[in-house]
């Protein structure tokens, strides 16, 4: 039997970007689902946040991020456009959110078809990697196609219930918070939460000691 974790993801965090190679491999190989519940960046969810936060911490994580990505093998451009509309001179965040409104939905109806976990893994890796102008054309509809989704289907859901998804997401944002955290990447698992890309090893070796075991060995 599968051991399940909740994923909390944000497709603006460069973290949750830089850890979901690893937790999608995580779920294809071991006995383990990941169950992926997209929250909205703190940017979203809390107005205060860059007046409050060190500006230093900014600064850091544009440093940060980029080396991480070099030594986990992995592309990284920051995505243009930004899924946040923010004047990162003055680190205004605009009330008006197109592109980060419609990533978070479209994540939850992944997951809603249990794909939340390859819809990040392609999405995210298509934000991050360079793509100009990724809300354009077809590079979401790729993206969602090679995560076994069809765009057209997630679109006309999403327009069918906006008012269910968004009750779906704070739900999500709701957990997190219970878990004891509020930021992301954060993998719960039985009750324990654990945040950041670098707490994933910690992760498998709890997954470990409740049975985790290799797919193929386990005839799963």
């Amino acid at each position: 039997m599968s051991l399940t974790v909740d994923l909390y993801w944000s497709f603006r965090s460069p973290y949750s970007y830089l850890a979901t190679r690893r937790l999608f491999e995580l779920q294809r190989d071991r006995t383990v689902e990941i169950r992926f519940r997209p929250v909205y960046p703190l940017a979203v969810r809390s107005e205060n946040f860059f007046a409050t936060v060190n500006p230093k911490w900014v600064k850091y994580v544009q440093k940060d991020a980029p080396r991480l990505a070099e030594y986990l093998g992995l592309p990284f451009r920051w995505p243009k456009p930004d899924p946040i509309v923010q004047d990162m001179a003055t680190l205004t965040v605009a009330k008006d959110q197109p592109y980060i409104r419609r990533l978070t939905r479209m994540g939850q109806a992944a997951a809603d078809l249990d794909r939340g976990m390859a819809f990040a893994h392609e999405v995210s890796s298509m934000l991050w990697s360079g793509t100009r102008g990724w809300h354009e054309g077809d590079h979401l509809r790729d993206a969602a196609a090679r995560a076994g989704l069809d765009i057209d289907v997630l679109d006309a859901a999403i327009e069918a219930d906006p008012d269910g998804f968004d009750a779906r997401i704070a739900a999500n944002q709701d957990a997190l918070e219970a878990a004891g955290h509020w930021g992301v990447p954060t993998m719960v698992f039985d009750g324990e939460a654990f945040f950041g890309q670098d707490r994933i090893d910690l992760l498998e070796w709890r997954l470990m000691q409740s049975g985790l075991a290799d797919r193929a060995s386990a005839g799963a």
